[in-house]
C-alpha cells in the first residue's frame, strides 16, 4: 500500500520538527546568560540612538538611553565627530563588556549609503580605539529575537521593549533601536 506524498511529506516534517526541537533543547542547555553591560548604537548621521543595558543572569536593565540630536545647521563633519564623542563618553562612564551596532543594511541610494557608513564608523571608531568587542545584527534578527516577529514595526519593537523590562514608557525610536540591539546581543551572544 503506497502513501500519498502529503502524508509522507507530513511524516518527513513532523521528523525534522523533532530533530530541531532536540537540537534547539541542547543548545539553549549550552547557553551561558550574558553578564556585564552592553552598550547599543542605532547609528544616524542626525539622530543616533545609543542605549546602556545591564545583564545579570536572565534580568536586564536599561541604565541609560539617548538620542544624539544633531541639527540641520551643524555641517556633517562635525556631526560625525559628535558622534564619535557621545559614544567615547558612554564607553567611559559605563565601561560596556560589548558594544552592539545595527549591521550594514542595503539601501539603493549612494548618497544616504555614504552617510549611513559614515555615521557607522563614527559611531566604531570610539570601541574600536578602546579594544572594545563589537557585534553587529540586521535589523531583521533584532526584531526576530526581541518581538519573536522580523518584520515587527518600530512601534511593535518599543512597546515589547517597555514590557520586557518594566519602563515607564516606550522609548523613542532611536532609543528603542539601540536597546533592541543591546538586547538581542544578551539574548542570542555565546561565548567562544
Amino acid at each position: 500500500m503506497s502513501k500519498s506524498s502529503r502524508k509522507l511529506w507530513a511524516q518527513h516534517l513532523a521528523g525534522q520538527s523533532k530533530k530541531s526541537t532536540n537540537m534547539d533543547a541542547k543548545i539553549l542547555l549550552r547557553k551561558v546568560p550574558f553578564e556585564g553591560r552592553i552598550l547599543g548604537i542605532d547609528p544616524s548621521l542626525r539622530g543616533t540612538g545609543l542605549a546602556v543595558l545591564e545583564c545579570k543572569a536572565n534580568s536586564y536593565q536599561l541604565l541609560h538611553s539617548q538620542t544624539l540630536v544633531l541639527k540641520p545647521k551643524i555641517d556633517s563633519i562635525s556631526c560625525l565627530g559628535r558622534i564619535h564623542e557621545a559614544v567615547a563618553h558612554l564607553l567611559e562612564v559605563w565601561k560596556p563588556r560589548h558594544v552592539s551596532c545595527e549591521a550594514t543594511i542595503y539601501v539603493q541610494n549612494f548618497k544616504t549609503a555614504q552617510i549611513m557608513g559614515a555615521a557607522r564608523g563614527s559611531a566604531l571608531s570610539a570601541p574600536a580605539i578602546r579594544e572594545v568587542p563589537v557585534f553587529e545584527y540586521a535589523p531583521l534578527r533584532v526584531k526576530q529575537a526581541v518581538v519573536g516577529f522580523g518584520r515587527a514595526s518600530k512601534e511593535q519593537m518599543s512597546q515589547t521593549l517597555s514590557q520586557m523590562l518594566n519602563l515607564p514608557s516606550p522609548l523613542p525610536f532611536d532609543q528603542s533601536d539601540a536597546l533592541g540591539l543591546a538586547l538581542c546581543h544578551a539574548l542570542t551572544w555565546h561565548p567562544g
